[in-house]
């Protein structure tokens, strides 16, 4: 019996854990595949081009955008971000599970779209333990951190509109709230 793939969708505020989680979500599930979004922003130290985005010039992805070639797409902070359509659809009829880690505003725009998928969102402890991560991390300067916060409070406030939402105090609870999602959905009548 051939069930038609889950699309997984993880949104979190900046600096909330969501690209960790998402990593080692799909290390330790099976048949799990991470969608890989393009973007036209730098990579930060350590991204790699072609596992944890698809780094691309803007002429490039608004050429695509206008060819509709993204399942939604966004601009953050000056920057674009979008999900490329094609792969995502080939690999649900196939029956494939994929696991899409996008901000509030992608994943509201594929939930207008009426396309079946798992909405979970993980929000931070705290604010101010949000502000520390978003410092330790150091990758962005102290204006920046600012408007990541701001923007982290219009995000939390929509957390409401998700299927679950998860608090990522403890990585290893976190990983493993996550786990039982995807079991749990893979197990729901109806899907096969």
């Amino acid at each position: 019996m051939k069930r038609k793939g889950i699309l997984f969708i993880i949104s979190a505020p900046s600096g909330s854990g969501k690209t960790t989680l998402c990593t080692r979500l799909v290390e330790s599930v099976d048949s799990l595949y991470r969608s890989i979004s393009m973007t036209t922003r730098p990579p930060r130290p350590g991204e790699q081009d072609g596992m944890d985005y698809i780094f691309i010039e803007k002429p490039e992805f608004l050429k695509r955008q206008k060819k509709n070639e993204f399942l939604e797409w966004a601009k953050v902070f000056g920057e674009y971000y979008g999900t490329p359509k094609k792969h995502i659809l080939h690999m649900l009829k196939r029956g494939s599970d994929v696991l899409l880690s996008i901000d509030v505003q992608g994943a509201m725009k594929i939930k207008r779209l009426k396309l079946d998928a798992v909405y979970i969102f993980i929000l931070p402890p705290s604010l101010e333990m949000l502000r520390e991560r978003l410092v330790n991390r150091s990758t962005d300067s102290k204006k920046a951190i600012c408007e990541r916060l701001n923007v982290a409070k219009k995000e939390v406030a929509c957390s409401h509109k998700y299927d679950y939402a998860i608090i990522n105090n403890k990585l290893e609870l976190a990983l493993d709230s996550l786990r039982a999602i995807i079991i749990a959905e893979r197990c729901k009548t109806g899907r096969s």
